[in-house]
């Protein structure tokens, strides 16, 4: 069992940065693959960057080049850092966790976070 809090979201102009972060609590924090999704209003949740057990990371092509995912396996601790937000990125931010899905369908998920970016 894991359980996943996400902090950090907020209101942010255009072209500013936040930090997120996500907490995991339970063991084997190390072998699980971490990824944030968002969720925009009327809008389906889609997966914004992944990083597996092993530290590759991927990135939805909306994000790239703006946004970092990291890890440290010492604190049990997920981080998302945006960079030159933009109005389109307002959206809860979700963390997730799986060990066995791919993260096609991640057992684990926090609560979410606002982030609101504003023009």
């Amino acid at each position: 069992q894991v359980q996943l809090v996400e902090s950090g979201g907020g209101l942010v102009q255009a072209g500013g940065s936040l930090r997120l972060s996500c907490a995991a609590s339970g063991q084997s924090f190390i072998s699980y693959a971490m990824a944030w999704f968002r969720q925009a209003p009327g809008k389906q949740r889609e997966l914004v960057a992944a990083i597996s057990s092993g530290g590759n990371t991927n990135y939805a092509d909306f994000v790239k080049g703006r946004f970092t995912i990291s890890r440290d396996n010492a604190k049990n601790t997920v981080f998302l850092l945006m960079n030159s937000l933009k109005p389109e990125d307002t959206a809860v931010y979700y963390c997730a966790a799986d060990r066995f899905t791919g993260l096609s369908n991640p057992p684990y998920w926090g609560q979410g976070t606002q982030v609101t970016v504003s023009s």
